[in-house]
């Protein structure tokens, strides 16, 4: 299902799996039958389902990244 979706958007491997915090290389192990760890399993059903945006990552990993990050988590320091 996942090989057959990135391929309908004609994406790479490098830019579909990224969009969730995984790389290439990952990705792969992935489309050929590896376990998809849980956390990446949630995303891809929330993804699936529309339910998160390719927006709504991209906004995720813009605050994951940012200077502010680290009061998110630790609070209060």
């Amino acid at each position: 299902m996942i090989i057959a979706y990135r391929k309908k958007k004609k994406e790479s491997q490098r830019r579909f799996w990224a969009r969730f915090g995984v790389t290439q290389s990952r990705g792969s192990r992935f489309e050929s039958g590896a376990e998809i760890p849980a956390p990446v399993s949630i995303l891809l059903g929330l993804y699936f389902t529309k339910t998160v945006s390719d927006a709504d990552l991209g906004r995720a990993e813009r605050v994951l990244y940012s200077r502010d990050a680290a009061a998110l988590f630790n609070p209060g320091q």
